[in-house]
C-alpha cells in the first residue's frame, strides 16, 4: 500500500459511497486508477467491507471484555461478530482483550449483551462505556 492508497482510504473513510471521479479529483488522479486500486484493495483484504453509520437514536456503547489467559481470544471474538448488536469487535492490548461496539436499541438491550458475554465460560470480565458523542474525522 501506498500514498495514494492511503489517500483513497481516507476519503472511503469519510464517505465510503463517494464517487469514483470525487474521489480522483481529491487525490489528484484519474477515476481509471480510483476504481482499479479500490478493487485491488477489496481483492486483497485491505477493504473488508463497506459500512452505513447511522444516527438511530439508540444507545451506543463499548463493552471492553477480559478473556481467561489460555483462551484463543480469535475464538471468542469471532463468536461475538455474530451478535446483531455488535458493529466492531476489537482485539485490543491492555486491561481488557476483546471490545464490542455496540448499536442497541436501549440500556436493557446493553444490558443484555453484558450479560451474554458474561456468559461465555471464556469471559473472566467485563466493563462498559456509553457513548456519548460521536463525530467523524
Amino acid at each position: 500500500m501506498d500514498d495514494l492508497d492511503r489517500r483513497i482510504l481516507n476519503v472511503l473513510r469519510r464517505d465510503s459511497r463517494t464517487p469514483y471521479t470525487e474521489i480522483a479529483e481529491e487525490v489528484g488522479t484519474s477515476e481509471g486508477t480510483v476504481r482499479n486500486r479500490v478493487e485491488q484493495l477489496v481483492d486483497d483484504g485491505t477493504i473488508e467491507r463497506f459500512t452505513v453509520t447511522t444516527r438511530t437514536g439508540n444507545i451506543k456503547a463499548m463493552i471492553e471484555v477480559g478473556v481467561a489467559v489460555d483462551v484463543d481470544t480469535s475464538a471468542v471474538s469471532k463468536r461475538m461478530t455474530e451478535w446483531p448488536e455488535v458493529d466492531f469487535v476489537w482485539q485490543v492490548s491492555g486491561e481488557e482483550d476483546v471490545v464490542l461496539v455496540v448499536d442497541a436499541a436501549d440500556t436493557a438491550a446493553v444490558n443484555a449483551l453484558i450479560t451474554q458475554a458474561r456468559e461465555l465460560d471464556d469471559v473472566v470480565s467485563t466493563k462498559t462505556r456509553l457513548i456519548l458523542d460521536e463525530r467523524r474525522g
